[in-house]
């Protein structure tokens, strides 16, 4: 199966910092837009950030201040740096990218991030 690979999480206490990293599948051409999104228990999936190959960027309001996206084209990896966590940043944390001639979507498994004391 073809997915993207996170990495990053962990349990860290409020107010720390976490940096997630997401590699495409190697084998994915073109590559384009990469994003993260979370899932906390009992909610649906949210867009977290979100960042095209051209560096254009997109935050959800809950993060912003706090979280930057960004990526390494020649890696085709995206980050997400996460400052001041809070405990209702807790969730499972998925990357997703679009690529292939059809710009199909690939998700990876995710990352857990809890935010606790």
């Amino acid at each position: 199966q073809v997915q993207p690979v996170e990495s990053g999480g962990g349990l860290v206490p409020p107010g720390g910092s976490l940096r997630l990293s997401c590699a495409a599948p190697t084998n994915i051409f073109r590559v384009s837009a990469m994003g993260w999104y979370r899932q906390s228990p009992g909610n649906q999936r949210e867009m977290v950030a979100v960042i095209s190959s051209g560096g254009f960027t997109d935050t959800a309001d809950s993060v912003k201040g706090r979280f930057t996206i960004s990526r390494d084209n020649a890696k085709n990896t995206v980050y997400l740096e996460m400052n001041n966590l809070k405990p209702e940043d807790t969730g499972d944390y998925y990357c997703k990218c679009l690529g292939g001639a059809t710009q199909a979507a690939y998700w990876g498994q995710g990352t857990r991030v809890t935010v606790a004391s």
